[in-house]
């Protein structure tokens, strides 16, 4: 509005203990503030004991909040330093006053009672060129937007333990935290166009949201009734949902700074809505891809991989092709497998697995062969072997990497010729069964190096079902961890709603090198040992928690813990006089955990500085 002009500056109030009054500014500083003290006493909670000071500079006149509570707000804008111009809308707690120069009045036909902000002009999601001024108000307002967004980004892990759907879920999450956030006294997210569960909101001021796409503030010009506040939540330009919320409670007003926190939440919350429904998408996709492939497994996760692997066994399971599984340990090979089985021809037949590394030669050539009575010490009755016992069905060869060359040979007749004989015996039993094997080793590499058989390998090698590592689809990773405490939680008779944010962001920063079967024993163990109704970090496995992950603030209890650890591990080196070996066998660890445990707690500029 440019530089104030005329004479006799002075502050109107037309809202609060002092509505009606005219304050004549004088030259100089004027206090205000709840103690008796300054210039201007507000007798209002709301206002702190030394609240802001105006200073009238002949025509001009500043405004500077001194570090309020709750803020100092000029014209809906919280503000540390602002130079005033004649009509200035000035909120401190309850008050509002008007700041007028020269014969201007304020206008009979003002609206006092309603404010509304469109989000690219809300104060905390403009651009890098307006300025935030740092008051208490502003500071204490981006720390809760920074809890919005934490909450907001690791949307993917607050899908509910009860299955329900993601937008759901986001909307359940995200009222609870307005009403942690703003001092309302009902909070809600709405979608237009459908009936509310429960409580509905302002039908005039929800449809004003609807229709103008703003955000908008109620409140009676006394501050004594009801005070509404909304905001729209947009998706690609279209109205998604409305947050809501409305307080009656005098002790809980909803002031402009509200509107601006509100505005800003809603923004953010446009792309969660917009994550929300995509995975919802996603979901019910899974479900109709799952319904058309009328595939049938144990196997968890609706990540990309495990999609993509779904499908692979659908179009492979029907046939009576060798299979060969590869994967790492703990990837859940054997699930693959049962899978390939329940879904084929052979579903009604038995499935039979045999750990190939389980047994000594002797021992694991008996138990797929079977043996004749009498065909060496101890064997007194025939036996069946697995191989036969798998009639009409399939035998899942595990660890198949392991077979010694003697039962390579063996096995290698069994795929080719469909036949074997017993141990000692001279019979031949013809064979009607599937073989699947798999390995966590690389079958190429070992039959370069010559122990393993390349016309055994070619016959194994038909299809080939790669089982992804856990740390190469992460996004199962919270899916799989809530299953499991679901599943502990029943077996254990314990109560777990879910896992704690620190929680999960430890479960998502490790690199879960025993994948699935690592995830399971962590989350058991956090279920049995934990006291909690959520899992909490510390009920997590001490190795899982080494590498803190940059959203996890460290409790000074850590801080000690970590600090006495480091001391323990640069004390063992001095003593071995920096010999690797000779400091692990000190600290009672294993040489590689010790590698591991330097490498997480920076201590290498330390030993090597030491060791010179």
């Amino acid at each position: 509005m440019g530089r104030v002009q005329g004479v006799n500056p002075r502050l109107v109030a037309v809202r609060g203990p002092i509505k009606g009054s005219t304050i004549a500014l004088p030259e100089g500083a004027y206090a205000v503030g709840r103690q008796g003290v300054n210039s201007l006493q507000l007798e209002d909670h709301g206002v702190s004991r030394q609240h802001c000071v105006f200073t009238r500079v002949g025509d001009d006149c500043e405004l500077k909040d001194l570090d309020s509570r709750n803020g100092t707000f000029v014209n809906g804008a919280p503000i540390t330093l602002q130079k005033l111009n004649s009509g200035d809308e000035i909120r401190i707690g309850g008050s509002l006053l008007v700041y007028l120069t020269g014969s201007q009045q304020v206008s009979s036909g003002a609206d006092t009672k309603t404010r509304q902000l469109r989000a690219e002009d809300s104060l905390y999601m403009a651009s890098s060129e307006k300025d935030i001024s740092p008051s208490y108000r502003a500071v204490h307002d981006l720390r809760l937007l920074l809890r919005v967004s934490t909450m907001l980004h690791s949307f993917r892990g607050l899908h509910d333990m009860q299955g329900l759907p993601a937008a759901e879920v986001l909307r359940s999450h995200l009222s609870s935290l307005l009403l942690e956030l703003i001092p309302a006294e009902r909070a809600g997210v709405f979608i237009p166009g459908q009936e509310p569960d429960g409580w509905a909101p302002d039908a005039e001021v929800f449809q004003r949201i609807c229709r103008e796409q703003v955000a908008v503030w109620v409140e009676d010009a006394d501050g004594a009734g009801l005070a509404q506040l909304g905001a729209p939540v947009m998706m690609r330009g279209e109205l998604a949902a409305v947050i809501y919320l409305e307080s009656a409670d005098p002790t809980r007003r909803l002031d402009e700074g509200h509107l601006q926190l509100v505005t800003a939440v809603a923004e953010m919350a446009s792309g969660a809505w917009e994550n929300a429904t995509i995975l919802g998408w996603l979901q019910q996709e899974n479900e109709r891809l799952q319904t058309e492939l009328k595939l049938e497994h144990d196997m968890l996760g609706a990540s990309a991989k495990m999609r993509d692997l779904q499908r692979q066994i659908a179009k492979v399971a029907p046939s009576n092709s060798n299979v060969l599984i590869l994967g790492e340990s703990g990837t859940g090979k054997e699930l693959i497998a049962r899978a390939i089985h329940r879904n084929s021809l052979r579903a009604s037949g038995p499935f039979v697995a045999i750990n190939c590394a389980a047994l000594a030669d002797n021992l694991l050539e008996s138990e797929l062969f079977g043996h004749e009575k009498g065909a060496f010490t101890g064997a007194v009755a025939q036996k069946k072997g697995k191989l036969e016992m798998a009639e009409g069905g399939t035998v899942l060869l595990d660890e198949i990497g392991e077979l010694s060359p003697i039962l390579q040979a063996k096995l290698l007749r069994v795929l080719q010729e469909r036949e074997m004989e017993r141990v000692g015996g001279t019979k031949t039993i013809k064979l009607n069964l599937r073989i699947l094997a798999a390995t966590n080793r690389d079958l190429d590499e070992a039959v370069k190096q010559g122990v393993f058989r390349q016309d055994l390998y070619y016959r194994l090698n038909v299809v080939v079902l790669k089982a992804p590592a856990l740390r190469d689809r992460p996004e199962d990773i919270l899916p799989l961890a809530e299953h499991f405490a679901k599943k502990f939680a029943r077996e254990c008779g314990r109560k777990i709603t879910g896992l704690a944010p620190a929680a999960r962001a430890y479960l998502r920063g490790y690199s879960w090198p025993g994948n699935v079967r690592e995830l399971e024993n962590a989350i058991e163990r956090a279920v049995v040992l934990g006291s909690a109704d959520t899992i909490l970090p510390e009920d997590l496995p001490e190795h899982i928690r080494e590498s803190r992950p940059a959203e996890v603030s460290t409790t000074l209890y850590e801080e000690a813990l970590e600090d006495a650890k480091r001391k323990v591990v640069l004390k063992a080196f001095e003593q071995a006089n920096y010999e690797h070996e000779i400091a692990a066998k000190i600290l009672g660890l294993h040489p590689n955990y010790l590698h591991k445990l330097i490498r997480t707690m920076d201590l290498k500029p330390a030993l090597k500085k030491a060791g010179k």
